[in-house]
């Protein structure tokens, strides 16, 4: 077995059907054409052949077209390859947010023949490090505000090639607006620490020498095995692994979904709403269906100033939005949102985490438009079951697989369960990764004839709709983060005062769930003050705790000394009597 998941089977199916066929609203296909581009490039070639002066991005009232979007991929592209002459394959890092400069690296990346990494800004020096390493980058781009986070990792590790470019917020806008922005960020709001990185390149300068060797740049031919990205996730061990998605994975997915969700969006005439960041895979494929189809996407650099996002929605009068059950709640709250047009709206899509009953009700009283959940992993590029658009009320499901894919819920030895009954939902398609980078156990293991096993928990009625019922691992989705307790254990027992620790997700009305904390002291004077500290410098926001318990008794164990964490879980809301 390699890993690789077995070739689709026209209605193949565990029982050799697809009862969710029968429940696909009219018009969308039980196949799609995941051959129609050979890459993601062509797809991207395809749109700016068609729609050269539309806009293609927008950022802070600043417009990108495709024509522009063409032209400096392209010289990235020269740069990447004339410049830096990286050789084809290698991986190149992007830590970015929401900004212009993101689609222009991203597909200047791929025109070059090499990997993304996409990187989450916010990630500590020991978070970058392993993924830098993990991935054998050899280059990075990276917004100044984040510069000093390389320059620590490089400082550990004196060794390193890596090529480091940085960029400015304001960097893609035109004078004098990039001035000022540049200016009002680094001066006035001082956002950006203090760094130095010898020999790091300004993003605008590559941009002036990969134009001057544009006539120099040889179009790399790629071909739907190429791997695009290395997209990061803990998968089921909590070890951060690179997905290794291909350019046909991501085809493939652009093509369901754009099947999915297409029937009602016009060809060069949509607005895409994109508050979620571009470095996870959820925004990144619901941003490439939207080039496929010449839309517009607005990138939101910082959704969570919220006063400033309302604002953006009175002025883009967007036909799609994506968010995380989180954001739709806190848009839901802010002041101002009741009075945004949403005549336009055709489509509101929520995935990352379960959508509450109470989100999506309000949201859909309150547009017009029912609130979409799906469900996806970054193994799977990453949709692979969606509630259809007529879907109407909330249902509490996850839906129904999207077309050219299959869906199963198997026991422990890859047999098929009765409907109605809970195993883990396993999936298979031509948007299942082609395995985890340089980790072929645990691709074996994650990849288990043909079908990858998704760790989650759920039921598939009789008509093929799929329900999650409960998580096979220990994972906390944090606002639609994944967090793993063994990585906040492994940092809090960093601690010299720390003696035991576990790691749990509690309810939160506001994140959904959020990590807490258990803790045997080694030194009686330890404060929750003192390791939320510690814990700052280790874990990302998301991942901080947001309580901690300190106990005088040793943390309940198995025979084998390990955790049970399950026996520190709040126990789950009894159901009122019928």
């Amino acid at each position: 077995m390699n890993g690789q998941a077995t070739p689709m089977r026209e209605g193949a199916g565990a029982r050799g059907t697809k009862p969710w066929l029968a429940r696909y609203p009219a018009g969308i296909p039980a196949e799609v054409d995941v051959q129609a581009f050979g890459s993601l490039v062509e797809v991207l070639a395809d749109t700016c052949g068609r729609h050269a002066q539309l806009p293609a991005f927008r950022n802070m009232g600043e417009a990108l077209s495709y024509a522009d979007l063409d032209r400096a991929s392209r010289d990235f592209a020269a740069w990447l390859q004339c410049v830096a002459t990286l050789p084809r394959g290698a991986r190149v890092a992007i830590m970015l947010p929401n900004l212009l400069q993101y689609p222009i690296a991203l597909f200047g990346v791929l025109r070059a023949g090499l990997v993304v990494v996409n990187v989450n800004p916010q990630y500590t020096p020991s978070e970058l490090e392993h993924q830098l390493r993990d991935s054998g980058a050899s280059a990075i781009l990276v917004l100044e505000n984040f510069a000093h986070t390389v320059q620590q990792v490089l400082e550990r590790n004196p060794g390193w090639k890596l090529t480091v470019l940085t960029t400015q917020v304001g960097d893609c806008f035109a004078a004098p607006k990039r001035w000022v922005v540049n200016a009002t960020v680094k001066h006035v709001k001082k956002m950006v620490p203090a760094w130095h990185i010898d020999g790091a390149i300004p993003f605008g300068t590559a941009l002036e020498e990969g134009h001057a060797h544009a006539e120099a740049f040889d179009p790399v031919p790629l071909a739907r095995s190429d791997l695009a990205f290395l997209q990061y996730t803990g998968g089921t061990t909590g070890v951060a692994k690179g997905a290794m998605l291909t350019h046909g994975n991501l085809v493939a997915n652009v093509q369901q979904l754009a099947a999915w969700i297409g029937k009602d969006l016009l060809d060069g005439r949509e607005t895409l709403m994109c508050p979620l960041p571009l470095y996870h895979v959820y925004a990144l494929t619901s941003m490439l269906v939207f080039v496929k189809i010449g839309a517009c996407s607005v990138l939101v650099t910082n959704p969570r100033d919220l006063k400033s996002f309302i604002a953006e929605l009175h002025h883009e009068r967007c036909s799609a939005i994506i968010g995380v059950n989180t954001l739709y709640r806190a848009m839901l709250d802010a002041p101002g949102f009741e009075t945004i047009d949403w005549g336009g709206l055709k489509v509101a899509a929520a995935g990352g985490m379960a959508v509450q009953r109470i989100v999506a009700e309000r949201w859909h009283r309150a547009t017009g438009t029912p609130l979409i959940e799906g469900y996806g992993l970054t193994e799977t590029s990453p949709v692979v079951i969606s509630n259809p658009l007529d879907i109407g009320e909330w249902t509490g499901t996850i839906g129904l697989p999207l077309p050219s894919t299959d869906a199963a819920v198997l026991d422990d030895d890859g047999r098929e369960l009765p409907r109605g009954e809970v195993g883990e939902i396993c999936l298979r398609g031509p948007q299942v990764m082609a395995g985890y980078w340089q980790r072929p156990d645990e691709t074996a293991r994650t990849i288990v004839d043909g079908w990858l096993r998704t760790g989650d928990m759920g039921t598939c009625d009789e008509s093929g709709w799929f329900r999650i019922t409960d998580r096979k691992k220990d994972m906390i989705i944090v606002s639609g983060f994944k967090v793993f307790p063994n990585q906040i254990e492994d940092a809090v027992a960093l601690h010299p005062g720390v003696a035991e620790v576990a790691a749990v997700g509690v309810p939160d009305e506001r994140s959904g769930e959020a990590v807490k904390l258990f803790v045997v002291r080694a030194d009686p004077t330890l404060t929750e003050a003192a390791l939320l500290a510690h814990c700052r410098q280790h874990l990302t926001d998301y991942k901080l705790p947001r309580t901690i318990e300190f106990r005088d008794e040793p943390l309940p164990k198995t025979n084998l000394g390990k955790i049970l964490r399950r026996a520190l879980r709040p126990a789950p809301p009894t159901a009122p009597p019928a």
